[in-house]
């Protein structure tokens, strides 16, 4: 009987050991941020960008209600800016925004398309010539490794794993399907 006791209590002293030995890890992904930021980002890579913040919650029809808000909701101020900026990325949107004024009328063609994955690809490229042809493919190349960067930078800027970039490129791939305004 003191051997069963014994047996039972060293148990339920192991099982508890394991219980509390695992570890769920949950990494956090911010994707309200990362939307916020993709638009950001691309309207002014396309020349879209609006004078500041003001100006976007004009558009959407927000700024009578942020302004409630203040008064009502005083933690809504005490979140993170939604600006993610350093000196590579904004190297980067310089180098993708000259970038795309070149790619701008193969876009308007149907030559270009932009995936689900956050990149660009060629589509039908059958009335292009040969040089043309090559351009693009410079073009694409560029800016499909300038984008890779981009999305690997935000990433580090906003403190998400690097196991995330692709979601952050999915979210991006939303922004980029966009048509021009």
């Amino acid at each position: 009987m003191k051997t069963t006791r014994k047996t039972f209590w060293i148990t339920a002293l192991l099982f508890s050991l394991i219980l509390f030995a695992c570890v769920t890890i949950n990494i956090y992904f911010p994707a309200e941020k990362v939307e916020s930021v993709a638009e950001e980002i691309v309207d002014e890579i396309r020349g879209q960008k609006n004078n500041g913040d003001q100006s976007r919650l004009k558009r959407n029809g927000f700024l009578f209600a942020n302004a409630i808000a203040a008064f009502a909701c005083p933690r809504v101020w005490a979140s993170d800016a939604l600006t993610v900026s350093n000196p590579t990325i904004r190297a980067l949107k310089q180098s993708m925004k000259s970038r795309y004024a070149r790619m701008r009328p193969y876009y308007e063609k149907g030559v270009l398309e932009e995936k689900n994955d956050g990149y660009v690809a060629i589509g039908d490229a059958s009335g292009l010539g040969l040089k043309e042809k090559r351009d693009l493919n410079s073009l694409v190349s560029a800016e499909n490794s300038d984008r890779d960067r981009l999305y690997r930078e935000i990433a580090k800027a906003m403190k998400i794993d690097p196991s995330q970039v692709g979601r952050i490129a999915e979210i991006f791939a939303k922004e980029w399907q966009k048509p021009v305004r």
